[in-house]
């Protein structure tokens, strides 16, 4: 039987926070179902925000340029929301992607506001996640994934 899980944050500017979903067993899955962003003073500053979750815990993050290489095996969703304060140029862009990967040990986020300057805010963050008991093989195989995704 499967049931939905949530978890939300605030991140600032270049920071790592880290989602605890490892159990003893490993016998516990996950899969994202939804992934969103959201500025943490919408229409008062600048952003240019890349939210990414890792399999393992990624280096600190730059605070002034990011790099998504969907090859890179270790990269499970990123999250880009683009927002400028000035009425002239008043855009909005995001974009979502995430893998339909099932994993059963923690998750790390990292955020980037390429903005930089005093509007390198925080960025709101909102994952639902899928929970699903996984057969003994099921677990020994997505453990093995995130071992040998571990660089």
């Amino acid at each position: 039987m499967s049931r939905i899980i949530s978890f939300r944050g605030l991140m600032a500017d270049g920071s790592i926070d880290t989602i605890s979903l490892h159990t003893i067993d490993g016998l516990t899955g996950y899969r994202i179902v939804k992934f969103q962003i959201f500025p943490y003073q919408p229409g008062a500053a600048s952003y240019e925000s890349t939210v990414q979750i890792w399999k393992n815990s990624p280096d600190t993050p730059s605070t002034s340029a990011v790099t998504v290489d969907f090859s890179d095996q270790r990269l499970l969703a990123v999250a880009y929301y683009g927002q400028y304060s000035t009425i002239s140029s008043a855009q909005q862009a995001q974009a979502v992607v995430f893998d339909n990967e099932v994993i059963n040990q923690d998750v790390y986020l990292t955020h980037t506001n390429v903005e930089g300057g005093a509007a390198a805010g925080p960025m709101n963050y909102y994952i639902e996640l899928e929970q699903m008991d996984l057969a003994l093989d099921e677990a020994t195989v997505a453990t093995l994934k995130d071992i040998r995704n571990n660089d």
